[in-house]
């Protein structure tokens, strides 16, 4: 868009967006529904991309990265070896040393695995589980929640509305950011779709579907029912149905 036709744009928001009930112009009004709208079109999705990678990155600061020669990073290197570019996509995988049972994905392609669930866990399901959350990122419902994420976040609405980047965005402000995107819960068919998924990512690896399956039974009995894989949205017995019929259909 050129410069000229972009501040006509916003200038056209913010007095649209300006105008009371009765007819007068409130500024406070317009000022918010003209960041907003700044907001809207900063956010293409190489601009979600790269907030999701700054929050990765600043996530990975604060949590404990599996080093190279722990047998965590080395068993998960093993497991997503040939998985960096898989169908088409540029994944990056570490471990999370930490008691949680839990893996995430963002819409740049980062899939970090907690070193909890690969204790709960054999190969083939912490498998499963990497390839329901490569489903997360290959069918840009990471992308779809980083985005929601950043038009709700105060601190991005104050950055652009100056006219800044996702750049300008502070290293615990980024935090925030990546909190809130991997403890949001995905809706139940974003879950089915990235088992879905998943069953299919192992019947090209010659791996055995059924995996996710276990996988899924394996944390029912755990009992656990947190965010991210453990959502119990939808329930685990509906995953589990899903995954049957999944598996069928290959």
């Amino acid at each position: 868009m050129k410069p000229v036709r972009y501040v006509m744009m916003v200038f056209c928001l913010l007095v649209m967006g300006g105008c009371a009930a009765n007819g007068q112009f409130d500024m406070g009004k317009a000022v918010v529904i003209g960041a907003g709208a700044l907001q809207a079109t900063m956010l293409d999705e190489e601009s979600v991309k790269q907030a999701s990678e700054l929050s990765a990155r600043e996530l990975d600061n604060q949590q404990t990265v599996a080093p190279a020669d722990s047998p965590y990073a080395v068993r998960l290197v093993r497991l997503t070896r040939g998985l960096t570019g898989y169908d088409g996509l540029t994944l990056n995988f570490k471990v999370y040393l930490s008691d949680q049972v839990n893996a995430f994905a963002m819409a740049d392609g980062t899939v970090r695995v907690y070193s909890g669930l690969m204790d709960l866990m054999p190969d083939d399901q912490v498998l499963a589980v990497i390839g329901h959350e490569i489903g997360h990122v290959k069918l840009k419902h990471s992308y779809q929640q980083m985005r929601s994420a950043l038009m709700t976040s105060v601190a991005f609405e104050a950055v652009s509305s100056i006219g800044g980047t996702i750049g300008a965005l502070s290293a615990s402000q980024l935090g925030d950011l990546a909190r809130t995107a991997i403890s949001a819960r995905f809706s139940q068919a974003d879950e089915l779709e990235s088992d879905a998924f998943a069953v299919k990512m192992l019947h090209r690896m010659n791996k055995d579907p059924y995996a996710m399956k276990r996988s899924i039974e394996t944390l029912q009995k755990q009992g656990g029912s947190g965010g991210g894989f453990l959502s119990s949205h939808p329930s685990n017995q509906q995953r589990v149905d899903a995954i049957q019929a999944a598996i069928r259909n290959l």
